[in-house]
């Protein structure tokens, strides 16, 4: 990909494939770094996610145990990690009857993700094909390792305190260069709103 703009739009095409082979929906979580993933996207049932999100079993999941452990494919029937709070059974209530857990990339920067059917257990050439599509996504999301002197003079400007008016009069340009400076790096960082993106530079150590 030679653009950013052409990193979202593939980044798009992926998900659209994942949410056409898991039918009841996923989760994934790109580049999880210190407990964080750079992108995380879920498309299970709400009241799922509230559920999960709420008592916290993120920590307790055998899909995200297994897949720091090790990388590949694995079905969630054929998953041998601790269950104590039993989550994919709760999971079931809720559709996810069958699924298949992708792993890839370094310890440091894993992507990880859940993919659910109600009806079947996936097939071989499926669950090939979800995995083919995680590490295209893993690839193409790569958190960067730098920002143009633009991008980091703005984004430095918001984080300290400055409304726009104030930013772009120090910098010596318009309000509407300054908030397109904000768009390029929040684009950049895959952040949807310019507090994501102060976040994510100051994690990465581009500020």
């Amino acid at each position: 990909m030679n653009s950013i703009a052409s990193e979202n739009a593939g980044l798009e095409l992926g998900l659209s494939r994942l949410k056409r082979l898991a039918p009841q929906g996923f989760a994934l979580g790109l580049h999880i770094r210190f407990a964080s993933a750079h992108i995380m996207v879920q498309t299970y049932d709400p009241a799922w996610i509230e559920l999960y999100t709420s008592r916290g079993y993120m920590m307790c999941d055998p899909l995200v145990s297994w897949g720091f452990a090790t990388t590949g494919t694995a079905r969630w029937s054929a998953l041998d990690h601790p269950d104590p709070h039993n989550v994919l059974g709760q999971a079931s209530a809720y559709g996810l009857n069958y699924g298949v857990a992708v792993s890839t990339g370094p310890t440091t920067s894993r992507s990880i993700g859940g993919f659910a059917r109600k009806d079947r257990e996936f097939t071989d050439e499926e669950i090939g094909l979800i995995e083919q599509t995680v590490i295209l996504l893993h690839e193409e999301s790569t958190p960067p390792d730098n920002l143009t002197q633009a991008q980091r003079h703005a984004l430095r400007l918001i984080a300290s305190g400055h409304r726009y008016a104030e930013a772009a009069a120090l910098l010596g340009i318009s309000e509407s260069a300054l908030k397109a400076r904000l768009k390029s790096a929040r684009d950049r960082l895959y952040a949807r709103t310019t507090a994501e993106a102060i976040q994510r530079a100051q994690e990465y150590k581009l500020l």
